[in-house]
């Protein structure tokens, strides 16, 4: 005989959400306006129907604006969602609709059933069969082995920007099929990360979204469609079980840790999957809309400072706590190190949209005890045109740094005006940071990220080609201040490939040798094309995946790029010891900027080249470093050395032929002669040690004849022992 179940009890409002306690589970969730809410148990996550149908009584379960009850016998892995009874007046802001089930919004795990559906969360109607789902969670059920948070300083941090599913997904990826495009999968693949050198990545949203919100026929890839700010994306799991999504984002976090890599994660707190006013109803809209949504004076329709349909009302208070204890939870319970906020700028709009000097929410934040220490990262700007890079409210915030990637693309394009902005953001973007007195590290730099062009197609097409998004290639960004060397697209011409190669391998070195903190997107190490899509949202094919065949395609680059970032991070060891503000270190430095003459920089218009020189007191070595972007070589005179130095040694000159275009860790080239002869479009790296130089071994290869440029300078192989030690 089956047991009968116990009769819930009144529970209690705090804590929100779904908790396990002794003989059960409390429910609590907040909705100002509703006349009744259901909870729902499910057996299954495609049962049409619940297994259980508890009413919350307002009378006796209501305190606030919170709901609450306590089920006996409930533990983890139970399926349940939310019914929400009140009026559907959408001229008054309120859309209740109990023909719909909705997720708890402090769910920490979503189920999809197989035959989700968006649409039937829009038409009128039930939708329960076809409705994603919550689940009940234990935190305290994963065994983390010690793992905590790495700390990683913002000096020794370089960024990997990546796509979790897009990583793997590709089936040259040498991963079984139930791997490819995990967590799992991702864990896999954690030792080409530590090769290629990178500290941290930057996992495009990985909250659970809904991936249909996207054209007719095609999948929201990104992620940028939230439906829960605690639950892992259960897609992206190779584990089906409803629990078996956060173990295996756990498990994912735990390994990369091992391996001293930091997570940090994309989210997005300014808008959701529900859309505008013909949107679906999946969760914060059927519970309390007016409260979750900034709603026009129309109250019928939505703010649209995002450019998706809707804008969270992210500075009521309810908003408010409720992303800082998600933000709290995913440091807390899921390990992760840090987060970059998308459109962060909207985050300082009140509940009209105005801009607020000092948003609550902001601070709110950047104060919370529990989030001290963690990496915040803001894209400081939104859809609607509020533009904040440089001012960006908080003591602690880094951004990401749009002018860098802007100006840098311009000066390798050889646009006129460009050399002056260039040599700011090579140094940090004093005119953007440094009047604040913040840390060098304040500006992200990067010149592709998956927002445009990869890199390959920064250097590959001169306008954007989106049709496959089914938008008539309206969609994505006109802008690109991309140049295509000559060629539209792929091409088979060796002078246009190589031009191509140099030309990426320009923008790296910009990327790593810069003040701030260096950030690139995934697969531009091995010239990852999108085939000219610069808005590949909806685009879950090989389109967006990581080719794994690039690896040996485009072994130079990738070779160049680990070569960089080793120097990168040895450099900024040094660093470290050193914590100062941009313009401290500005002020330190013993800095000269020269044009082919020393000290002679050309800022005109039409200036294409400079070069900076001096000691480089963090390093410890003296560095001349060389930017022509003019389509000739140009002779550059050198600056004459002291302290017994005798030559200039050269780590980088991209103009040479691979291997000689980059030398390893104690391997360079000793420079001879008073100039250098910079070829077109490139740049050089010059060092010269303050201490001791071991010497050269002699009999070293000399350049094969068909090197360009300074022949006499190529550098001994990988393997010599000629050495510049920093002391």
């Amino acid at each position: 005989m089956e047991k009968p179940l116990s009769a819930p009890t009144t529970g209690r409002s705090s804590p929100i959400g779904a908790t396990l306690v002794s003989g059960g589970a409390n429910f609590s969730v907040f909705s100002r306006s509703a006349a009744g809410i259901d909870l729902l148990f499910f057996d299954r996550v495609d049962d049409s129907r619940p297994s259980r149908v508890i009413p919350i009584d307002p009378l006796t379960n209501l305190t606030y604006h919170y709901w609450h009850v306590f089920v006996p016998a409930v533990e983890a892995g139970q399926i349940y969602g939310f019914r929400a009874y009140g009026p559907f007046d959408p001229a008054l802001g309120f859309r209740f609709d109990p023909s719909k089930l909705l997720l708890d919004p402090y769910g920490r795990a979503v189920v999809v059933p197989k035959n989700y559906s968006r649409e039937a969360a829009r038409q009128e109607g039930d939708n329960t069969a076809t409705a994603m789902k919550s689940v009940v969670t234990d935190p305290h059920a994963y065994d983390w082995e010690g793992d905590v948070p790495l700390n990683r300083p913002w000096s020794r941090t370089i960024i990997y920007e990546m796509h979790v599913r897009g990583f793997t997904a590709h089936p040259n990826s040498g991963l079984p099929e139930s791997k490819r495009g995990t967590y799992a999968g991702m864990i896999e693949k954690i030792p080409y990360l530590q090769q290629l050198g990178i500290t941290a990545v930057e996992l495009l949203p990985v909250f659970q979204f809904d991936p249909q919100a996207a054209p007719a026929g095609l999948t929201n890839y990104w992620g940028y469609s939230p439906v829960s700010f605690f639950a892992p994306h259960q897609a992206y799991s190779s584990r089906q079980d409803p629990l078996g999504p956060i173990d295996e984002f756990r498990d994912m976090v735990k390994a990369l840790h091992r391996a001293g890599i930091e997570v940090i994660l994309d989210i997005v707190f300014n808008h959701t999957a529900e859309d505008g006013d013909d949107g679906p109803t999946l969760c914060f809209r059927g519970l309390d809309n007016p409260t979750y949504y900034l709603l026009c004076e129309d109250r019928s329709r939505y703010a649209n400072f995002s450019g998706t349909g809707n804008t969270l009302n992210a500075n009521n208070p309810v908003l408010r706590h409720g992303f800082v204890d998600a933000l709290r939870y995913w440091v807390n319970e899921m390990h992760v190190d840090g987060f970059r906020f998308d459109l962060a700028s909207i985050l300082a709009r009140d509940s009209s949209g105005a801009v607020m000097p000092n948003p609550p929410v902001l601070w709110d934040i950047e104060s919370d005890a529990a989030l001290a220490g963690t990496k915040m990262i803001a894209e400081a700007w939104d859809a609607a045109g509020l533009y904040q890079v440089g001012n960006f409210v908080g003591d602690s915030w880094k951004e990401w740094n749009d002018r860098f990637r802007d100006d840098v693309r311009d000066f390798f394009r050889g646009a006129n005006d460009s050399v002056g902005r260039v040599a700011d953001r090579l140094l940090g973007s004093p005119s953007i940071y440094g009047q604040r007195e913040r840390e060098v590290e304040e500006s992200i730099n990067f010149v592709a990220c998956h927002d445009g062009f990869t890199l390959n197609d920064v250097v590959s097409y001169n306008r954007k080609h989106n049709e496959e998004n089914g938008e008539g290639n309206r969609d994505g960004r006109n802008d690109s201040r991309s140049w295509n060397c000559g060629v539209e697209g792929p091409t088979d011409d060796p002078v246009v490939e190589t031009l191509r190669n140099r030309q990426v391998k320009n923008f790296f070195t910009a990327v790593m040798l810069s003040a701030g903190v260096p950030m690139f997107v995934m697969g531009d190490e091995v010239r990852r094309s999108q085939r000219g899509n610069n808005n590949a949202y909806c685009q879950d094919n090989d389109t967006s995946w990581f080719d794994w065949n690039l690896l040996s395609k485009h072994a130079d680059v990738l070779r160049f790029v680990k070569l960089l970032i080793e120097r990168r991070v040895i450099r900024d060891v040094e660093h470290e010891r050193h914590r100062v503000s941009l313009s401290q270190a500005l002020r330190e430095q013993k800095l000269a900027w020269h044009g082919v003459k020393l000290n002679q920089p050309d800022w005109s218009s039409f200036s294409h080249s400079v070069a900076i020189g001096g000691e480089l007191k963090y390093e410890r070595v003296f560095g001349q470093i060389i930017f022509n972007a003019y389509w000739e070589p140009l002779e550059f005179e050198l600056p004459p050395l002291r302290d017994g130095t005798e030559n200039w040694w050269r780590w980088i000159d991209t103009a040479l032929e691979p291997p000689y275009e980059i030398c390893g860790w104690n391997a360079e080239k000793p420079v001879l002669g008073t100039t250098y002869r910079a070829g077109a479009r490139s740049v050089v790296v010059l060092l010269a040690g303050v201490g001791r130089m071991a010497s050269i071994p002699s009999g070293l290869p000399s350049a094969p004849a068909e090197v360009p440029g300074n022949a006499r300078n190529v550098c001994p192989p990988a393997h010599s022992i000629g050495r510049l030690w920093c002391k």
